[in-house]
């Protein structure tokens, strides 16, 4: 494997950080929704929007050339700028390709950001609400799919839910532990879209969405946006927010597919997180909190084991001991991630770990002593990968 280059660790740091209104937004566009995120990233950074000369972002499949439509949004030219399509894989993406940007002197300051407005795509219509996509008609598949029982994401992570189960008797006892540590962070948090307590029987008691996901295995349908600013470290200590160094990142992808070779059950996080701990030069020990892709419960445990936070196999014993919430081993989606804040196809995920990092947080929400977050993405059909490792200055 190539070597990544240690010339990037440390070199950029996220300075800035926001979010949109999350949930249900009605009448607001994805593309609005996004550069309100921005604008508020923007005003937690204390610069000024004109000296922002780059962005990279992505919105909803069917905006053709997204970023200028972000930019004309901001009402700002850049020297460098770019669209994203490596679904939830993308946000981390996102931030390494502003960091690279940025070393190779094409820009010195990144906005990077994510947009979705599929609270409101799904509940357009009834007929909007009973097939409950948001992936574009021409872009699904043509056959061996709904004909099938075959219906989009909550299938595939099912077929690979059931395999861990059947290889090492994995429960959903266990996937319902991870549930509910979200939900409980969630209730921490002000700005999430669940508010009420979720226990492991009300887990229990949902009804089955695809075998063995019940409803709250499954992420949310969420309104929102998110955007953080990448620069160079040595800018970031002239800023109002504390930096938070950009450590590491990986990349990785099984384009083979999601159902050849032991992908369902060994992910492509496992490559991309050695790649990231690589660049950072830190291992799993180091990480004190995670913000892990959790599209849906079963791909918090596998990416955990993928990760080196327990062997192959362990994951369900390993959240089971209490390990993802406040005080435990790994606190994990520390604002109640896509299960209960917002699916925002895992931006929200980097936010979280920055702000971790910042140590801005009430006592309640913060992270104790937490020096090191480890950030994931998944998507693209479920093959795609990425790691973003974040540390304090």
């Amino acid at each position: 494997m190539i070597e990544p280059s240690r010339e990037l660790r440390d070199a950029c740091a996220i300075v800035g950080t926001g979010h949109s209104r999350l949930g249900r937004v009605p009448g607001v566009s994805s593309l609005d929704l996004l550069v309100e995120a921005m604008r508020n990233a923007i005003a937690d950074s204390g610069i000024n929007v004109k000296d922002i000369d780059g962005i990279v972002c992505r919105g909803p499949d069917d905006i053709y050339s997204h970023h200028q439509q972000i930019g004309a949004r901001l009402g700002i030219n850049v020297k460098f700028s770019t669209s994203l399509d490596n679904g939830g894989a993308s946000q981390i993406l996102a931030v390494a390709i502003a960091s690279m940007a940025i070393k190779a002197g094409m820009a010195s300051t990144v906005i990077c950001g994510y947009g979705r407005d599929s609270w409101s795509r799904t509940h357009s219509s009834e007929e909007a609400r009973v097939k409950n996509q948001t992936t574009p008609d021409d872009q699904l598949p043509k056959e061996f799919a709904p004909e099938y029982g075959y219906f989009g994401a909550v299938a595939a992570h099912a077929f690979g839910a059931t395999r861990h189960m059947h290889l090492y008797g994995t429960t959903r006892d266990q996937f319902g532990e991870i549930a509910v540590a979200c939900r409980e962070h969630a209730l921490r948090n002000p700005d999430a879209q669940m508010k009420k307590p979720l226990s492991i029987a009300q887990y229990h008691e949902a009804p089955q969405i695809v075998s063995p996901f019940g409803l709250y295995d499954c992420s949310l349908r969420s309104d929102g946006a998110g955007a953080v600013i990448v620069t160079s470290s040595e800018r970031a200590r002239d800023l109002r927010q504390p930096p938070v160094l950009i450590k590491g990142f990986g990349s990785f992808n099984n384009l083979r597919g999601w159902f050849n070779d032991d992908n369902m059950v060994v992910t492509a996080a496992k490559k991309s997180g050695e790649i990231a701990y690589a660049m950072a030069g830190v291992g799993p020990d180091d990480v004190d909190t995670a913000q892990i892709y959790d599209c849906f419960t079963y791909m918090v445990l596998t990416q955990l084991e993928d990760y080196g936070f327990c062997k192959k196999g362990e994951g369900g014993d390993f959240v089971a001991s209490g390990a993802l919430r406040m005080g435990g081993r790994l606190p994990t989606n520390t604002s109640g991630g896509q299960l209960s804040e917002a699916h925002v196809e895992g931006m929200l995920q980097v936010v979280e770990g920055a702000r971790q990092m910042r140590h801005t947080y009430p006592a309640d929400r913060q992270v104790k002593d937490a020096e090191i977050a480890l950030v994931s993405g998944h998507g693209g059909n479920q093959v795609c990968h990425s790691t973003l490792i974040l540390g304090r200055a």
